[in-house]
């Protein structure tokens, strides 16, 4: 996008984002994946020591951050959307048990992925210079997903079928067991 813009001029604003988490996002990713498995009291299969950083971003701050640019960003300029602060997976993994009720002892640390990056995070200086800010931090964000998918089982029962039952076993199966 930004190469076309640079080589035909057409106007464009990129935004970037950090990770998006909040309702109906599909149980393959981590917080609806941890939060899934934490009611149903399955184990929460944590890479490696679970002190990768990430930005936890609920979906509507993601939305209206995008929003203020379409309508208050500088052509050709590229904002990137996070929170500016940083969680551990594990604090992640922390908070969501807690919201939910649930014992620490569901997690399980699992090999990590091979390459699988430490840390992302982005600096949001230009996003906070139109005036954005989040509404809420990365726990808030992880609380809340957890209890809308405590709430909403009718949906996500239905997503987490034969197929993704079987995705789950060819990419945790061995993990878990230790292997």
């Amino acid at each position: 996008v930004n190469a076309y813009h640079i080589t035909y001029g057409l106007p464009v604003t990129i935004t970037r984002g950090s990770n998006n988490i909040g309702p109906f996002q599909y149980p393959e990713k981590v917080v609806p994946l941890f939060a899934t498995n934490a009611i149903d009291g399955k184990p929460l299969p944590v890479y490696g020591d679970g002190r990768q950083m990430r930005e936890y971003q609920y979906v509507v701050d993601h939305c209206e951050a995008i929003d203020l640019v379409l309508h208050k960003g500088a052509i050709g300029e590229i904002y990137n959307v996070g929170t500016g602060e940083e969680m551990e997976n594990l604090t992640m993994v922390e908070v969501l048990l807690d919201t939910l009720g649930k014992s620490r002892g569901l997690i399980r640390h699992v090999a990590d992925r091979p390459g699988h990056d430490r840390r992302y995070s982005l600096n949001i200086g230009k996003i906070r210079a139109l005036g954005w800010q989040p509404r809420h931090t990365p726990a808030e964000a992880v609380a809340k997903t957890a209890v809308w998918y405590r709430d909403n089982e009718w949906w996500w029962r239905k997503v987490r079928n034969h197929d993704f039952d079987a995705y789950y076993e060819k990419q945790y199966g061995e993990r878990l067991k230790g292997k």
